[in-house]
């Protein structure tokens, strides 16, 4: 406690005078799996397995179980012959085709509501290499996703709690642990540190923010945050000590508190954010956290839904939108990639996708995303 004290005196005493602790990356550099680079000047870069700088340009949210609907299952069951490997191969061709190079997290919101919301499962490791593309895997060591409404917050301070992570590491990251196509991990999305959302709010955020208001409330969060950015870093790298670690997924337009990403900094390698916001205010936040942090951001969700057109049925995508967030992005130093919350399948739920649920691409939108990524990625 008094090392975690004197880490954040330290920390907060470099961030007010405008320079940074320096970020230690735990990966394995071995050359074949992706890494950071720095270059001259202090400017973060991904880098690939064959040593080439990486963009990752990914798609968000991909779940089979929209093509087993009663009325659509005929499509799984005739076309894709009952098979995860034949579907996985189908998306695989759609996100080349699309000038997406990778996968975010693939999950997919399958039921909403104040009580009930939750995701589709996460993919195995040998869908992952059915897939055959760089991806992101997330892995379930808490439920504090501010959409989460039916579990209570663990103690990051237990016993059973480091026991958990470190099931989680054995049933994950050994599996994965030499996959050169693994980018890294992820954790939460969207965790309630400080705020909360309709369905979580039955539970209060997990820390008090009013506590932020005294120095003595600032240091006992980030004492907390060490200990779970502890915990959790250490159970994968028991497992996996090459790939890189993501992190949670703050949500940039809810409130948040600097104390847990400084808490985060000596244990995950990229400071990741979800941000449906304009394009320029996506810009201007992500520049400001890594300019506070001095780590490298991955825009890490990110959707273009037109809710106008909800009286359709579904939303369709703002693809005017997506291209100008393409643009401002351009000019965010230490971004290291861009995950689209476009979804892969309409489903009844989240109701906005590039394909619909007859599995036939929306081409309106997806033609112009097409050439927005192939333009992003030349750039």
């Amino acid at each position: 406690m008094t090392l975690n004290r004197r880490l954040f005196i330290q920390q907060v005493a470099f961030f007010s005078a405008g320079l940074a602790v320096g970020s230690k990356t735990f990966a394995n550099q071995q050359s074949k799996f992706y890494k950071l680079k720095q270059k001259t000047g202090g400017e973060f870069r991904l880098i690939d397995p064959a040593g080439q700088p990486f963009f990752s340009l990914a798609l968000n949210h991909i779940d089979p179980a929209t093509l087993r609907y009663p009325e659509n299952q005929h499509l799984w069951l005739n076309k894709y012959q009952n098979s995860m490997q034949k579907w996985l191969q189908e998306v695989r061709k759609d996100l080349l085709s699309w000038n997406f190079n990778s996968v975010g997290w693939v999950q997919e919101v399958v039921t909403r509501g104040v009580t009930n919301h939750r995701h589709s499962g996460n993919f195995t490791y040998e869908n992952y290499q059915w897939l055959d593309l760089p991806y992101c895997h997330l892995l379930p060591f808490a439920d504090f996703h501010q959409w989460e409404a039916e579990t209570r917050y663990p103690d990051f301070y237990s016993e059973e709690f480091a026991l958990w992570c470190d099931q989680v590491a054995r049933e994950h990251c050994l599996r994965m642990k030499d996959d050169p196509n693994l980018i890294g991990y992820f954790y939460l999305d969207c965790p309630t540190w400080v705020h909360t959302t309709k369905e979580s709010e039955f539970r209060g955020p997990l820390f008090d923010p009013d506590k932020l208001k005294t120095e003595k409330g600032r240091i006992e969060l980030f004492d907390l945050a060490t200990k779970y950015y502890q915990v959790t870093h250490d159970a994968i790298r028991r497992y996996d000590p090459h790939h890189l670690i993501l992190g949670d997924r703050y949500n940039a337009q809810r409130p948040w508190a600097i104390e847990v990403m400084h808490a985060a900094k000596p244990f995950v390698d990229v400071m990741s954010y979800q941000h449906f916001g304009k394009p320029e205010e996506i810009r201007e936040d992500l520049q400001m956290f890594t300019e506070k942090l001095e780590m490298p951001v991955l825009l890490a969700d990110s959707g273009v839904p037109d809710y106008s057109t909800w009286e359709l049925g579904y939303f369709k995508q703002d693809t005017e939108r997506y291209a100008e967030l393409l643009q401002q992005l351009k000019k965010v130093k230490n971004l290291i990639g861009v995950h689209f919350c476009g979804a892969y399948m309409r489903n009844k739920v989240r109701k906005y996708g590039l394909k619909d649920r007859q599995d036939a691409p929306d081409r309106e939108a997806v033609i112009p995303i097409k050439v927005a990524n192939q333009e992003f990625l030349q750039w």
